[in-house]
């Protein structure tokens, strides 16, 4: 049998997973990474997707992440996620309503930015990045979303 390594996913808010794993499989900033136990030290941003948590040859568990960072050590992987959710607590309802909220909000934010100047323009600009950056994740999560919804049928 395989070693197993320690797992550990964290929101802002707690602690949301602490267990042995025989490996996770992380949507890392350049692509998605998978991490065993003796893994070289590595630091990565990650983007809006996906972690796939493995015993043995079976996903057991499957959590949406915004972003954040991973830290991986020969021991094990630490995630320090923005945002985390189980796949399987994702209503797809909710979040294309989400979705569509955020691209209300992003094309009110570009009207702004095409009309403002000087330092309000500077603001409207961050904020319109900011706004863009969210919906990204969200549309992540929809995808995570439907695929499971699909997966379901």
């Amino acid at each position: 049998m395989a070693e197993r390594l320690l797992f550990e996913l964290v929101s802002p808010e707690r602690l949301l997973l602490s267990e042995e794993v025989d490996m996770v499989v992380v949507p890392g900033a350049e692509g998605n990474f998978g991490v065993l136990k003796g893994h070289s030290l590595l630091i990565s941003t990650l983007r809006p997707g996906v972690i796939d948590v493995y015993e043995g040859q079976v996903v057991t568990d499957r959590i949406f992440v915004a972003g954040g960072f991973a830290e991986v050590t020969p021991e094990g992987c630490t995630v320090l996620a923005d945002e985390a959710v189980a796949v399987s607590d994702l209503d797809a309802g909710a979040v294309e309503a989400e979705l569509r909220e955020i691209e209300g909000a992003a094309a009110n934010l570009r009207e702004s930015v095409a009309r403002l100047s000087g330092p309000e323009r500077d603001a409207a600009q961050r904020e319109l990045v900011q706004a863009e950056r969210r919906q990204a994740a969200v549309v992540a999560k929809l995808a995570a979303a439907r695929e499971r919804s699909a997966a379901a049928h």
